[in-house]
């Protein structure tokens, strides 16, 4: 048997856990975006790349700055309340998390040449914004008691030629859960009589990624609209995993059973990061009535910072003698630091806003990004040094499990003398090559405004909905496949409500 002290301060020297590890998840994760902005861009379900005027424009299509003809400064605090419907072998359990954030914060320098100057460039405007373009709150927990070929035991016992060892497998080790074979593979202790063992796992994410923008829109003879924008993301992220399986027949003098009780695996993950990036835009005005808009946004490079830790307590029934030395329980750890760099793909938009006169407008949206093109990738601090990864099989799995997908956005505003009323649609594609029901977002929206000489209070509310699946351990073939049978799957149905208020100022 391998000395487990040797493999304790391996552990300790920064193995990533099983589900941890960077990989194609975490490409899609800080590529994916929502409706953003102000209350009046998220009440017209964010369909602002030919609308214009509005702070939301900072971070869809800059050209919307040149529509400016004052200044202003914006507010917009926001509340959201989160549900999901976790589900998996016929049993449904739910969970909630809520999180007050900013949405959006800005401030904008409009400069208008008087009409009577002859010059086709009628003003610019330059502006300065936070906007909030992504939420990761949830929360969503599980139970379930698999067959005996499908739980966490079986799990250890795969075969471990056809994949990696995991942070797990260390841990694992080092709690006798598993110990090693003639052939020095992981093989589990005599806990055959386990099962079918009680699963359960709470999962709760928290954070966003927030950009802040500073860019510049001009106007051409009030017909053609002119905008560029750079980019300044922060990523906050955090998880906390805590899996729990039970063997619901201790054993007991009579029936001596196996001796294997509990496993509880916790995991937590931090990640911090800035990127940058930039966005070119467009409006054109043939009639009074119509504008037509389109911008595109470079990839966004990043880098992140990830500190995650790793524990795994487990208990028996009876005493278990491991190297001539009794336990009741064993607990081992690890915990470590990585820093990587990912690129998200580029964005191109197109839409068109039809004004009615002093009654509103209509406005549409169609995004198109592909997510296959994502990478992750060194930092120039790691490239060249033991620290660095061959991310070529991530990259790999992002091209095969990822696609192009087009985001749509339409709304619309009524203008009833100083009210507003509006509502929206949004539908964000699935990102999904694997046909297995569709992950798209769609998005509900609607709002209130209210406009005065100086001042203006917008009121919306947006209701998410979203399906995910999500596996704790993936069981592989012997070819190296994915072995859907016996991987287990929770189907995850979440809904969110957010709510936000922008307080604006003209001045």
């Amino acid at each position: 048997m391998k000395q487990r002290k040797y493999w304790l301060s391996m552990a300790l020297m920064g193995l990533a856990s099983y589900s941890f590890a960077q990989n194609e998840t975490d490409v899609l994760r800080y590529s994916q975006t929502q409706p953003a902005g102000t209350a009046r861009s998220l009440g017209i379900g964010g369909a602002t790349v030919s609308l214009g005027a509005d702070l939301g424009s900072l971070s869809t299509n800059p050209a919307g700055l040149g529509l400016y003809r004052g200044s202003e400064f914006t507010f917009t605090p926001g509340l959201g309340v989160g549900n999901t419907d976790s589900r998996i072998d016929g049993v449904t359990s739910s969970d909630n998390r809520n999180s007050l954030h900013v949405a959006s914060l800005g401030m904008v320098f409009a400069n208008r040449r008087p009409d009577s100057e002859d010059n086709p460039w009628r003003g610019g405007t330059l502006a300065f914004g936070l906007t909030r373009v992504n939420d990761f709150n949830a929360a969503f927990r599980y139970q379930h008691k698999p067959a005996l070929n499908q739980d966490l035991l079986s799990y250890l016992n795969r075969n471990p030629t056809t994949q990696q060892e995991t942070g797990l497998d260390d841990l694992a080790y080092q709690t006798f859960l598993t110990e090693e074979d003639a052939q020095g593979l992981f093989v589990p202790q005599d806990f055959e009589n386990a099962g079918p063992l009680t699963q359960t796992e709470t999962v709760l994410n928290t954070g966003s990624q927030t950009q802040f923008d500073f860019g510049y829109g001009a106007s051409y003879r009030d017909k053609l609209y002119l905008g560029g924008a750079i980019g300044i993301l922060s990523t906050r992220f955090n998880s906390t995993k805590t899996f729990n399986a039970t063997d619901p027949s201790p054993a007991t003098p009579n029936e001596p059973g196996t001796a294997f009780s509990t496993v509880d695996f916790r995991e937590t993950l931090k990640v911090r990061g800035t990127g940058i990036n930039a966005r070119f835009g467009a409006i054109y005005q043939p009639v009074d009535a119509v504008r037509i808009g389109a911008s595109v946004q470079t990839p966004t490079y990043m880098q992140l910072s990830e500190n995650f830790t790793s524990t795994m307590d487990v208990k028996f029934d009876r005493t278990v003698t491991v190297d001539g030395q009794d336990y009741n329980e064993a607990n081992a750890g690890s915990e470590g630091e990585y820093d990587y760099a990912l690129v998200s793909p580029f964005r191109a938009s197109g839409g068109a806003t039809v004004v009615i006169g002093k009654f509103g407008f209509l406005s549409g949206d169609v995004e198109y990004v592909n997510y296959g093109q994502g990478r992750l990738s060194n930092t120039s601090d790691n490239e060249g040094t033991n620290n660095a990864t061959d991310f070529s099989s991530q990259n790999d799995a992002v091209r095969a499990g990822y696609k192009q997908a087009i985001n749509l956005r339409v709304g619309g505003e009524a203008r009833l003398d100083i009210f507003r009323l509006r509502a929206g649609f949004a539908r964000y594609g699935d990102p999904y090559k694997l046909e297995n029901g569709d992950r798209s977002q769609n998005y509900i929206t609607g709002g209130v405004g209210l406009r005065q000489k100086n001042f203006f209070l917008d009121a919306a509310g947006v209701y998410a909905t979203a399906r995910q699946y999500y596996s704790p351990y993936t069981f592989y073939k012997a070819n190296g496949a994915v072995d859907s049978d016996r991987t287990p799957i929770v189907n995850i149905e979440s809904s969110r409500f957010t709510t936000s208020i922008t307080a604006g100022f003209l001045f």
